[in-house]
């Protein structure tokens, strides 16, 4: 990933869409913030975000672990 200013980008464009086109992802920053970001072009599927992909599904052995708590508790009594 390589940050670049909104100038430099305006002055310098073709070369840096060159770059995307190898792979490159540039970000673009205008008074130092970033403003952009300029990803190659993918035509598979779009990835699915983490945030969205299913969790890890923990399994144990035996009892199920509800169970387990429960007895551990009575036990305590």
């Amino acid at each position: 990933m390589k940050t670049i200013t909104f100038t430099d980008f305006r002055k310098k464009a073709s070369g840096f869409i060159t770059e995307v086109e190898h792979g490159e992802t540039l970000v673009l920053l205008r008074r130092g913030r970033p403003v952009a970001e300029i990803v190659p072009f993918s035509d598979g599927v779009q990835r699915t975000p983490s945030w969205k992909k299913p969790g890890i599904r923990l399994q144990i052995h035996g009892s199920d672990l509800s169970s387990a708590i429960l007895e551990e508790r009575e036990g305590d009594q």
